[in-house]
């Protein structure tokens, strides 16, 4: 079906979507654990993640606090982090699925973008693989001055921000678009073609009521079942 809409710009979503976890929360628990950050600071996002569990913060302003976390450290050092986290924790949980379908929409010339609200050294780190360039990565992003991480929040693209944030780069209706949660419902509604994959329950029932399919990957069909106990 994608393949066949013959697409010019593709659009995805990260966790959840082309690849398997929340690479966003399981960077900050790894990050901690390397000593990345001070003890205050993790202590701070500690409680700040219960409380956001709690629904006492938003799916916005947590995003934007775990991106934050790191002000005061050096992006390069980010970068490094990033690109050994993905290495050693997400390159594994990529669906086979999609990651073929970006490799064809690849050789066809289709521009490909990623969106997410995960820190952008993360997202960038993990779709370096499939072409798509940190020029095309939409994502949590504070202000880097001299080289060093600020807490000044540039992007948070979550929920009606990801229409948002790529309606600011000029893609105001995107050929098709791939996403897995509620939180990617906006930029769905945007496409020529919406694609919810390895959905949500709540991002089901809203594809359910707009007359969308949806698509799980194998790997995603298997934590289902072990979830549920099949």
């Amino acid at each position: 079906m994608v393949l066949e809409l013959d697409p010019k710009v593709a659009v995805f979503d990260c966790d959840g979507t082309i690849w398997g976890g929340d690479a966003g929360y399981g960077f900050m628990v790894w990050s901690i654990e390397q000593g990345l950050v001070s003890r205050s600071a993790s202590d701070w996002i500690d409680t700040r993640h219960r409380a956001y569990m709690a629904g006492a913060v938003s799916e916005l302003e947590i995003c934007g606090e775990m991106t934050q976390l790191y002000a005061g450290l050096r992006e390069q050092e980010l970068r490094t982090a990033a690109a050994e986290f993905i290495r050693k924790h997400v390159q594994e949980k990529v669906f086979a699925e999609i990651a073929q379908l970006l490799g064809k929409l690849r050789e066809r010339g289709v521009k490909l973008w990623a969106v997410s609200s995960t820190n952008k050294w993360v997202i960038t780190e993990g779709v370096r693989q499939f072409g798509i360039p940190e020029e095309r990565v939409l994502a949590a992003e504070v202000r880097v001055e001299s080289g060093m991480v600020t807490a000044d929040l540039l992007d948070v693209p979550t929920d009606e921000g990801k229409a948002a944030s790529l309606r600011r780069v000029g893609l105001n209706r995107p050929d098709a678009v791939f996403g897995n949660s509620i939180h990617d419902l906006a930029m769905l509604e945007i496409a020529r073609k919406a694609f919810p994959i390895n959905a949500s329950p709540a991002l089901l029932q809203a594809a359910a009521v707009r007359g969308w399919g949806h698509f799980v990957p194998h790997a995603a069909k298997g934590v289902a079942s072990a979830v549920a106990g099949e």
